[in-house]
Parts: C-alpha cells; sequence; structure tokens
C-alpha cells in the first residue's frame, strides 16, 4: 500500500473505530432517555427508541417532588466534600511529599489500606458514629465520612504528583524566605493545580453519586438527597419505570454539563505527569 494511501487511511480508521466505541458507550444512556420518554405500555419494549415521545414521566417526577430542594441538599453536601477533601489532602500530601513528616510513610501506607476496605463493612460503626454525635438526618453526616472516604485517594493523586516535582523549587522558596505555609500556597499549589481539577472533579462525581451512606444517614424527607429519589419508583415489580428512568436522566443531566464544561481540566489533570523530564 503506498505511504500516501496509507496517511489517508490511517486516520479515517482510527476515528472510525473511536466513533464506534463511542456509539457503543452511549446506548445505556440513549436508553435511559428513552424509558423517560415512554408510555407505560412501551416502556420494556425491547427498542432503543419508542414512538410517541411522552414527558408525562418528567412531569410526574417534578409533580412529586421538590426537586429544587433535593438537588440544593445534594448540591451543598458535594461541593462542601471537595472543598475539604481537596483542602485536607492538599495539606497531608504537601506534608509528606515536601515537609518530610516524621511517620508519613507509616501513615501513607494506613491510608493506602483504606481503600480496599468496602464501604457497605462501615455503615455500622458509621451509623454508631453518627448517631453518638447527633449527624444523623444533617448534612455533617454525610459530608465527613465523605470526606474521610475521598481523602485517600486524592492524598495518593496529589502526593505522586508532588513527589515527581523537582524539590529545586521548594528549597529555592526555602532560601528565600518562605515559611512552610506560603511555600504550600504559592509553590506547591500552582505546581499540582492539574492534579487538583482532576481530584475536585472526580470527587464530585462520586459525591453526586452515592446513594448507600446517603439512605442509611438521612431519613427525612427534606433532607434527601437526589440519588435517593428514584426508590420511590422502583419496587419488586418496577411499578412506574417510566418515572424512574426520568429521575435518572435528571440526577446525571448536571454530570453530563459538569464534564462537558471542564473536560479539557479533566484530561489535563489525568495527563499532567505522564511526561517527566
Amino acid at each position: 500500500m503506498a505511504p500516501a494511501l496509507k496517511r489517508v487511511l490511517r486516520p479515517i480508521l482510527l476515528h472510525g473505530t473511536l466513533m464506534l466505541v463511542l456509539a457503543l458507550w452511549l446506548v445505556p444512556l440513549i436508553y435511559m432517555v428513552s424509558v423517560g420518554l415512554r408510555t407505560p405500555a412501551q416502556a420494556f419494549n425491547p427498542v432503543l427508541f419508542a414512538w410517541p415521545v411522552t414527558f408525562a414521566n418528567f412531569v410526574t417526577v417534578l409533580r412529586d417532588n421538590p426537586l429544587g430542594g433535593i438537588f440544593l441538599n445534594s448540591l451543598i453536601v458535594t461541593v462542601a466534600t471537595v472543598v475539604l477533601v481537596v483542602l485536607v489532602a492538599s495539606m497531608v500530601s504537601f506534608a509528606m511529599s515536601v515537609l518530610r513528616l516524621p511517620g508519613g510513610s507509616a501513615l501513607y501506607a494506613v491510608l493506602l489500606t483504606t481503600l480496599m476496605v468496602p464501604l457497605a463493612s462501615l455503615v455500622l460503626p458509621l451509623a454508631i458514629l453518627l448517631k453518638t454525635f447527633g449527624w444523623v438526618n444533617s448534612y455533617a453526616g454525610l459530608i465527613f465520612p465523605y470526606v474521610a472516604l475521598g481523602v485517600p485517594f486524592a492524598m495518593v493523586v496529589l502526593k505522586a504528583f508532588l513527589d515527581d516535582t523537582p524539590r529545586m523549587l521548594f528549597e529555592a522558596a526555602t532560601v528565600d524566605g518562605c515559611t512552610p505555609w506560603q511555600c504550600y500556597r504559592h509553590v506547591a499549589l500552582p505546581v499540582i493545580r492539574p492534579a487538583l481539577a482532576f481530584v475536585a472533579i472526580w470527587q464530585f462525581i462520586v459525591t453526586w453519586n452515592e446513594f448507600f451512606l446517603a439512605l442509611i444517614v438521612l431519613t427525612k424527607p427534606e433532607l434527601k438527597t437526589v440519588t435517593i429519589v428514584p426508590m420511590q419508583y422502583s419496587g419488586l415489580y418496577m411499578a412506574n419505570p417510566g418515572a424512574l428512568f426520568a429521575i435518572l436522566t435528571l440526577i446525571a443531566l448536571p454530570l453530563i454539563v459538569l464534564y462537558v464544561l471542564v473536560q479539557r481540566a479533566f484530561v489535563a489533570g489525568l495527563l499532567a505527569g505522564a511526561v517527566k523530564g
């Protein structure tokens, strides 16, 4: 095959393969939206698209639930969790990687082991602890456990970036008279900015989608988050699949919009540090 023809066919084959993978990845998302737009008689039809479409399921969901308050609850919990995770993880990572915190290696190993602990095994001790603190049916009852669960992963990511950063930067800042706090604020944070963006976006997605702990901690209707709402439309025989998939679509919509807006920062955070030197 001629080199010129190869140069023409290679991008076509590459983009064609990527488009095929994208189409397959979008099938569950398209089906979710499609079921949300179906009548009850069409709900279980084994087709990707059904006609005619109806917005009655979305109207039902909006009528049955104060979605404004529910979305606000999720937003408060999620944003507070993201801010605390980024702040705590960045400080701990800086102390371990740059300040060489005594016992940092042991602490790092302990925090790594927490990544292997399933959330289900923590529900009972967390419930007892939250009841002792009086944090059941409160934002704090979700925010602080989410922070504790999110910090280890964020710390692993941020510490890896700081370990790859030339120590000359921090030594020069120290020679110039920077205190550890100034070194953290003016040197470390700008250097790991792509990683901070990745951690923040990842933690936002994880916290927004969390269901199990929210179900245990929140029992008052006025405090529930968006992931609890679909339960009222599912049952032993999936009583209202159209409304169920409609609320799932509404829950996924903010995450889709978020990713579209910050995808460059997310990808930059994934790729930053991949090339050293």
